[in-house]
């Protein structure tokens, strides 16, 4: 497996846990800035810029369709962050807002963070639990060994 695999099962695992235990613990407050959020068009322009960045980056630096199911999962991240940031960017508030109403957003909330729980759960599991898990540490990570500055 890849260092770019573990590194970014890691982090987007991480990320989705932490996010979403915070936003699970503040629900209500986590459900009224979103909901006032996808209606502002300036911080929906944005969080979309956001998206699109971090989207692009991971597909530019994986996109590995084969070798097990964790690679293909960090890719299909990478992927539906690039595609949610070009949403936010091309379709207006109120498309966000019947959106959120059509997926029932304040009731569903839970569901929706537990799924996010669970894909980082596999994925922060996926890559610590990695054959070459032990080879990026002792590699420094990304660097493959490169030496470092003293």
């Amino acid at each position: 497996m890849s260092t770019r695999t573990i590194f970014l099962s890691r982090l987007i695992g991480l990320y989705s846990i932490l996010a979403s235990l915070a936003m699970v613990s503040r629900t209500q407050a986590t459900v009224a800035a979103v909901t006032t959020l996808v209606s502002n068009p300036s911080a929906m322009l944005v969080l979309g810029v956001i998206a699109l960045t971090a989207g692009l980056a991971m597909v530019l630096a994986h996109n590995v369709w084969s070798g097990g199911a964790l690679p293909v999962v960090v890719t299909i991240a990478g992927w539906a962050t690039l595609a949610k940031g070009l949403l936010f960017l091309l379709l207006p508030p109120q498309a966000w807002v019947a959106v959120f109403d059509a997926l029932r957003y304040r009731s569903m909330f839970p569901l929706f963070a537990g799924i996010s729980i669970v894909i980082g759960l596999y994925l922060t599991y996926g890559g610590f639990k990695s054959e070459s898990g032990s080879k990026f540490e002792a590699a420094g990570g990304l660097t493959q060994g490169t030496p470092h500055a003293a």
